[in-house]
């Protein structure tokens, strides 16, 4: 909630000052290049993150002169519509709707030949849906389909201090992070203490935490539990080791017990597709090298994290791997204001940031010169 407040704030400050710029001509005529709204905005936001990634992409649509049709995941519609009436009780009548529905209802936004411009945040395959519904009316996209965000742990780290960082990454908020750790390489020196310093720190990750202890929610839903629980239950069936967690809870609701596996082999679906839970894998791999070559062949290029203390390591890293966010020696985090664009799988296009406020407007040049 707090983050939605800022990320609102920041946008209609940012507003008044996102302008366009004059060019050196003809000293007889004025050339200006100038930014406009692209008209109608789909908003359809996911269930993961729905007031945060509403906020941001809403504040930015409204300030830059856009009115905006919000769709919010049918899996939290409530809160999602709650937020976005909020919102639109301090505009004129219209300029911000709300409409409910599942897959099919992005569509009919995303392909509806009204709408200008669709941001999305969600699946993979909602957002290539998405695209291929907007090829037919030419308005232009904004994607941030998911990753499968790498962490790579360099022999020279401490063990317990990156099981530390390895839990946040793969436990906050149930593992239901755009961003959350989706698989881990540690090199072979330190893989055994880290596994066990990393089990121990799984056991703090509880539902009801006491002193101690970290709270670890539910996770959306029965249906992504089975999800979670299908990519784990299919790694221990090819010999994964089970360190921590990794079986189905008795009793109602959808949580899943902070888990952690390895013996894992690279093609694994659990290390090649986005499993979104409170999983950690980890990958033993000879050493930073190997990790890292690992961590750069996959498909996905929405995020990852390295870990080293060696300068060569961290440079050869955040210039190799093929992704839009690179974070060394910390899971999350980063200054206010940094942008990034996904790559592959994950999307495209500047989904925060001031750079978000160029994808809403569209630039007109124009040449005025006087009469004869």
């Amino acid at each position: 909630m707090l983050a939605a407040a800022g990320t609102l704030e920041q946008y209609a400050e940012l507003g008044p000052v996102h302008r366009g710029r004059s060019l050196q001509g003809s000293w007889g005529a004025t050339d200006l290049m100038v930014p406009e709204p692209r008209g109608v905005a789909a908003v359809i936001t996911p269930w993961n993150d729905p007031v945060a990634v509403a906020g941001g992409l809403i504040g930015a649509a409204l300030v830059t002169g856009n009115t905006v049709v919000h769709k919010p995941s049918e899996r939290c519609p409530h809160l999602g519509r709650r937020f976005a009436e909020l919102i639109a009780s301090y505009l004129p009548a219209g300029v911000l709707e709300i409409v409910d529905g599942a897959g099919p209802t992005g569509e009919a936004l995303a392909g509806n030949a009204d709408v200008d411009l669709i941001a999305h945040v969600g699946s993979i395959g909602a957002g290539r849906a998405i695209a291929q519904a907007a090829a037919g009316t030419g308005a232009h996209v904004l994607l941030e389909n998911g990753g499968n965000d790498p962490l790579v742990i360099d022999d020279d780290v401490d063990p317990r201090w990156a099981a530390e960082q390895a839990a946040l990454g793969s436990y906050a908020n149930g593992g239901q992070v755009c961003v959350s750790v989706e698989r881990i390489y540690v090199a072979a020196g330190i893989a055994e203490p880290f596994l066990d310093a990393l089990a121990e720190e799984a056991a703090r990750w509880v539902y009801r935490p006491g002193p101690g202890e970290k709270a670890l929610g539910p996770l959306v839903d029965r249906r992504h539990r089975e999800h979670v629980h299908g990519h784990v239950a299919a790694a221990i069936a090819d010999g994964a080791r089970v360190h921590a967690g990794g079986y189905l809870p008795e009793g109602e609701g959808a949580f899943y017990p902070a888990t952690v596996l390895s013996g894992l082999t690279p093609a694994m679906p659990i290390l090649r597709e986005e499993t979104f839970g409170p999983v950690a894998p980890v990958r033993v791999v000879e050493d930073f090298a190997q990790g890292l070559a690992e961590a750069i062949d996959d498909p996905h290029g929405l995020a990852a994290t390295v870990m080293t203390g060696r300068m060569a390591n961290a440079q050869q890293a955040w210039r190799e791997l093929p992704v839009g966010t690179v974070k060394i020696n910390a899971v999350f985090g980063g200054a206010p204001g940094g942008a990034a664009e996904p790559r592959g799988r994950s999307g495209s296009g500047f989904g925060y940031g001031p750079e978000l406020l160029d994808e809403m407007t569209t630039t007109k040049v124009v040449h005025w010169s006087p009469l004869p």
